[in-house]
C-alpha cells in the first residue's frame, strides 16, 4: 500500500542512533509500529514527542521478521493545532531567512505622538482598553480606529486594508492586535499578507495580539511587540503626568537660573554704576574741584607759612639794622654829617671852609660852615 496518510496519536516514540526514529501511531480502534528512516527525517521540521496528534504520510509494508505490517514514514505534520504550529514554524523561518526580523529596519517609536491609529475589532476588551489607557495617560492625543475584522477568513484583508488606510491617515504610530483567544482564533496576524503589510508600512506599528504569552508572525516583523493591547497603549503614547512633571521641573530650573541671572546682572550693574559715578564727567570735575581747592588751601597754608618766617625774619633784620643805622647813633648822642648834596662826610678831605655843611642829631639838623679843618695828630 502506497502513499497512504493515517492519523494518530504518537506513543513509544524512540530516536535511534542511526539516525532512524521509531514509534507507535494509535487511536481508539487500534495501533500500527512506524519507521522514519534517517534519510527521511529531512522534512520533519518539530521534534517527535508522546501524545502527539499526527498525520503520516508514506507506505505499510510487511516487516518480514514479525511478519506484522508496518508504517514506513516519509513525511509527518501535526494534526490540527499542531498543524498550525508547524505553519508558524515554516513561514516563521522562512520570514527571518528573508530579514523581514533583521533590527536595522525597526523604525523608532515616537516618544510624543498626537494621532494614535488602532487597527483591531471595533468592539471587545482590547480596543476599550486601547481608548481607556489612552484618555488617561494623554487626552490629547487623537484615536483614529480601523474597525477590521481579526477573525475569520475575512480577516487577513480587513487586517491588510486597515493598515494601509491609517498608513494613508499619517497617524504617529499604529497598534495593530486583538485580544486573546486560540490559536486558531489569532491565525489571521500569522499570516503571509499581514506580515508583509506590517512590515512595508512607513509607519511604525506595535503589534499587541492576544494575551502575554501569545506570540504570531507580525510580533516578529513589527517594529515593537507588546504583551497585550494595554500595554501597547502604554508603549504608544507617554503619560502627560511625567510630561508635565518635566515642564514642572524645567519651570523651576528655569526660574533658579533666571534668578540667579537678574542677581548677577544686578551686581554687575551696581558695579558698573560705581563704575560710572567715578569715572564721569561730573565726578571728575568734582574731584579735580576738589582737589583743587585742597592745593589752594595748602598753598595759602604754605604762603601764610613763608609769610609769617619772612616777617619773623624780617623783624630780625629790622633789629640788626636798627643797630646799624645812623640814626639809632644820632638817638645815642652822635652826629651825621654831610654836604649840600647829602653826601656823608667822613674826612677832612671832603670839605673846605666856608663851605656850607649840614650837621643831623637826634631831634634835627644843624646848618653850618665851615670855619676851618684840624687834621687828626695821629693821622
Amino acid at each position: 500500500m502506497q502513499a497512504l496518510f493515517v492519523k494518530g496519536e504518537v506513543s513509544n516514540c524512540k530516536y535511534h542512533s542511526s539516525g532512524h526514529i521509531y514509534f507507535t501511531l494509535k487511536d481508539p480502534k487500534g495501533t500500527i509500529n512506524c519507521v522514519m528512516f534517517a534519510g527521511n527525517r529531512s522534512g520533519l521540521i518539530f521534534r517527535l514527542s508522546e501524545g502527539q496528534q499526527v498525520i503520516v504520510g508514506g507506505t505499510v509494508d510487511v516487516y518480514e521478521r514479525d511478519g506484522k505490517y508496518q508504517l514506513y514514514a516519509k513525511q509527518i505534520v501535526l494534526d490540527g493545532a499542531g498543524l498550525l504550529y508547524e505553519k508558524f514554524e515554516l513561514l516563521k523561518r522562512e520570514l527571518e531567512e528573508l530579514g523581514m526580523f533583521a533590527q536595522e529596519y525597526k523604525q523608532p517609536i515616537p516618544k510624543y505622538v498626537r494621532t494614535l491609529g488602532v487597527v483591531t475589532a471595533d468592539t471587545g476588551a482590547a480596543v476599550r482598553d486601547i481608548i481607556q489607557i489612552t484618555q488617561r495617560r494623554n487626552p490629547y492625543v487623537q484615536i483614529i480606529l480601523y474597525p477590521a475584522i481579526v477573525q475569520g477568513e475575512a480577516a487577513v484583508e480587513s487586517i491588510v486594508k486597515g493598515i494601509r488606510a491609517l498608513e494613508r491617515q499619517a497617524v504617529d504610530v499604529m497598534i495593530v492586535g486583538r485580544g486573546g483567544g486560540s490559536i486558531e482564533d489569532l491565525w489571521a496576524f500569522n499570516e503571509r499578507e499581514v506580515a508583509q503589510a506590517v512590515f512595508d508600512c512607513s509607519v511604525p506599528i506595535i503589534s499587541a495580539v492576544g494575551h502575554e504569552t501569545d506570540t504570531t508572525i507580525i510580533d516578529y516583523v513589527s517594529d515593537l511587540r507588546a504583551p497585550t493591547p494595554s500595554a501597547a497603549a502604554e508603549l504608544a503614547v507617554t503619560d502627560i503626568r511625567e510630561i508635565l512633571g518635566q515642564m514642572e521641573a524645567f519651570r523651576e530650573n528655569l526660574n533658579r537660573f533666571m534668578n540667579r541671572r537678574v542677581q548677577s546682572i544686578r551686581e554687575q550693574m551696581k558695579q558698573y554704576e560705581m563704575q560710572l559715578r567715578y569715572l564721569s564727567p561730573t565726578s571728575r570735575i568734582r574731584e579735580r574741584k576738589q582737589y583743587s581747592m585742597q592745593l589752594e588751601e595748602k598753598l595759602q597754608e604754605r604762603m601764610r607759612t613763608i609769610l609769617r618766617d619772612k616777617r619773623q625774619e624780617l623783624a630780625l633784620y629790622i633789629e640788626k639794622m636798627k643797630g646799624l643805622s645812623p640814626l639809632e647813633k644820632l638817638n645815642s648822642g652822635f652826629a651825621y654829617v654831610e654836604d649840600e648834596q647829602g653826601n656823608n662826610i667822613r674826612s677832612i678831605q671832603q670839605v673846605e671852609p666856608e663851605q656850607n655843611i649840614r650837621v643831623k642829631v637826634r631831634d634835627g639838623a644843624i646848618c653850618a660852615k665851615v670855619a676851618y679843618k684840624e687834621r687828626n695828630l695821629s693821622s
